[in-house]
């Protein structure tokens, strides 16, 4: 009987407030209520009222309807701090699953302050800010993602106290855009690499055109995936590949160089993978199925490929999706290729 009240209620509310990146607050959908002190104050108001009543005396009408006239003037300039409110959804933000994601909300207020603004999420809560009438200011909210993909808040709770604390008004933002939540980084395995050496020489492949490879002794702070291990296991001697012409080896990082590992453990070694390249510089390309990420460097790069990683296999929810989280199950019809290979 509980959860079918929820449910319409959430149902009612979500028509009143339909998914945008931008909500003008009013009194279509601004809602109000005492708080706990409120409900006791209302209570005391109750019995002096009829202790005045029983008594007859002039002096506790007088307090009693001072202390009503307070209740009310508060009930107004309660319901006024987020009247008028304008607050829109600016930057969803980006992060590692489990940590927490922040969304970029810029506030413009009406005719009047909006005093003691809070905005909540779940566990995550940015109390008392305050916007002075017509002007505008920014408020970061944190949400955390337990897992990749796709990610944006359900609601977002706006609500004020102010001035007294007995009643709150609240209403909610519920955002449209979404963040992308980057798989968590889990330490890679040694992996097959990309260079392999024959019985005479050894060959490479580069996204240039350059077939042959330079060797050299291996270094302090070379790749592991650059060794050529074949020749180690003859010679005992670790002999590093250079590709001509670049100062480092356009290594690609391949979704099937982990045989039997499931597609979540995979993307995160690949993460792991990316942000260990971006540490060191070296050139990178990104292989998944289905998509191809070229060789290249620089944080532009590893960004494209660190969202690519996050959104691998999964389709983008709907508009109309209630879901926290919606980016579990893969597109339809759409497979893994090369899974448990």
């Amino acid at each position: 009987m509980v959860q079918a009240i929820r449910t319409r209620w959430q149902r009612w509310v979500n028509r009143r407030i339909p998914r945008a990146d931008k909500q003008v607050f009013s009194q279509r959908n601004i809602f109000i209520l005492p708080t706990g002190p409120g409900v006791v104050f209302g209570m005391l108001l109750l019995i002096m009222l009829i202790t005045g009543i029983n008594y007859q005396n002039s002096l506790i009408y007088l307090l009693t309807f001072m202390l009503g006239a307070i209740l009310v003037a508060a009930m107004h300039q309660t319901h006024r701090n987020l009247a008028g409110l304008e607050l829109t959804l600016v930057q969803a933000g980006e992060g590692f699953a489990g940590d927490r994601i922040p969304f970029r909300f810029r506030a413009v207020s009406g005719r009047h302050d909006a005093v003691a603004i809070s905005l909540s999420c779940e566990r995550y809560t940015l109390s008392q800010q305050h916007v002075p009438a017509g002007q505008a200011g920014d408020m970061v909210l944190s949400a955390e993602s337990p897992r990749r993909g796709y990610f944006r808040p359900d609601r977002v709770r706006v609500e004020t106290r102010f001035p007294f604390g007995l009643l709150k008004a609240w209403s909610w933002v519920r955002p449209a855009s979404f963040g992308i939540v980057y798989p968590r980084p889990v330490p890679a395995p040694e992996a097959t690499g990309t260079v392999t050496d024959g019985d005479d020489q050894d060959t490479s492949r580069s996204m240039d055109g350059n077939d042959h490879a330079d060797m050299r002794p291996w270094r302090e702070g070379d790749l592991t995936q650059r060794v050529l291990w074949k020749r180690y296991a003859r010679t005992g001697q670790m002999v590093i590949a250079d590709w001509e012409g670049e100062q480092g080896s356009p290594h690609w990082l391949d979704y099937q160089a982990f045989p039997g590992v499931d597609q979540e453990l995979r993307v995160s070694y690949l993460t792991a993978q990316v942000l260990e390249r971006s540490r060191t510089g070296v050139p990178f390309g990104l292989s998944l199925p289905g998509q191809e990420i070229g060789p290249d460097a620089g944080p532009a790069h590893v960004s494209r490929c660190l969202k690519s990683l996050a959104v691998f296999g999964l389709e983008k929810p709907r508009d109309d999706s209630t879901a926290t989280f919606g980016t579990r199950g893969q597109a339809a019809g759409s497979t893994v290729a090369g899974e448990g290979v």
